[in-house]
């Protein structure tokens, strides 16, 4: 999956190596161009989590302009980080501090290595829709037959999952309401239904998320801080990232974007756009934002 090389085992293999500059120990081929990392690099992605599908494509087409070949490798929380620690994928750019991620960070983050925080202005949340008749979690469970005792989440190894489990339910008294977990784009799915048909609803959700300029939602006031509060995300990679791609490393060290431009490149992508191929969206969001985008490897 990563740090691909040539390997010449046919016959003819020195004419071959001659042609295409590869050592005869299999040499990871460079960017070139006086950057000496590695070409082929892989950033995992967490399934729904659409700040980091948004950030991933950015820098997807970020480090393809500057000569990377980039994979982007879908899959859930605890395979990407049981990956990272163990260097089959390189990076990625979503995870979520002090509280969302906490767990996996325990877990695994002694083999791996924190870029830096992109973005220290997000948080979860409990959500529901703006004229629903209760403004606290305190409130909910008095009142959660009037929301069909029912409280929609997203994925099952998703933080904000844990976080609603562990603190959340029992913290609130609301163990008599039914907690489906499932996806991101179910849980969507849901919302949608409900503002169409003008019914009272309970989601996990979080901000960034264009969800918030589509539907009209109010969070759900926390005055237990069950939720956390302000958390950054943060770009983590395998332990050796700064081995193999210096100059990449650097970049996304110092890599930040604020509400306001996650927001437009994810109105762009998911809102503005039906499609699932964000390549074209995403070299138009660049070309719209250039002196931002340049700046973030100058």
């Amino acid at each position: 999956m990563k740090n691909r090389s040539t390997s010449i085992l046919a016959l003819g293999a020195v004419g071959i190596l001659a042609l295409t500059g590869c050592a005869a120990s299999g040499e990871t081929e460079t960017v070139g161009n006086g950057n000496d990392d590695n070409k082929d690099m892989s950033i995992a992605v967490f399934n729904g989590w659409d700040e980091g599908i948004a950030a991933s494509h950015l820098w997807k087409a970020i480090l393809e302009e500057k000569g990377y070949s980039v994979e982007l490798e879908y899959a859930d929380p605890a395979p990407v980080y049981l990956g990272l620690s163990e260097g089959d994928y390189d990076l990625s750019m979503d995870v979520w501090l002090p509280v969302t991620h906490a767990s996996y960070l325990e877990e695994y983050g002694d083999d791996m290595i924190d870029l830096g925080a992109w973005n220290e202005e997000s948080r979860n949340a409990i959500a529901v829709n703006a004229d629903a008749p209760i403004d606290s979690l305190e409130e909910l469970a008095a009142n959660a037959d009037l929301f069909g005792n029912r409280i929609v989440g997203i994925e099952p190894g998703a933080g904000l999952t844990e976080a609603t489990t562990d603190n959340v339910i029992p913290g609130y008294g609301l163990e008599g309401m039914e907690y489906l977990t499932s996806s991101t784009a179910a849980m969507l799915t849901e919302l949608q239904t409900a503002t169409d048909n003008g019914e009272n609803i309970v989601v996990t959700l979080w901000e960034p998320h264009w969800a918030y300029g589509v539907f009209p939602l109010k969070n759900l006031e926390d005055p237990q801080g069950a939720l956390g509060g302000v958390e950054s995300i943060h770009s983590y990679a395998k332990s050796d990232f700064k081995t193999d791609f210096p100059t990449a490393a650097g970049w996304v060290e110092g890599f930040e974007m604020d509400l306001d431009l996650l927001y437009s490149l994810e109105n762009a992508m998911f809102v503005d756009y039906e499609g699932q191929d964000y390549e074209p969206i995403v070299a138009q969001w660049i070309e719209d934002n250039r002196e931002y985008v340049d700046g973030l490897t100058s």
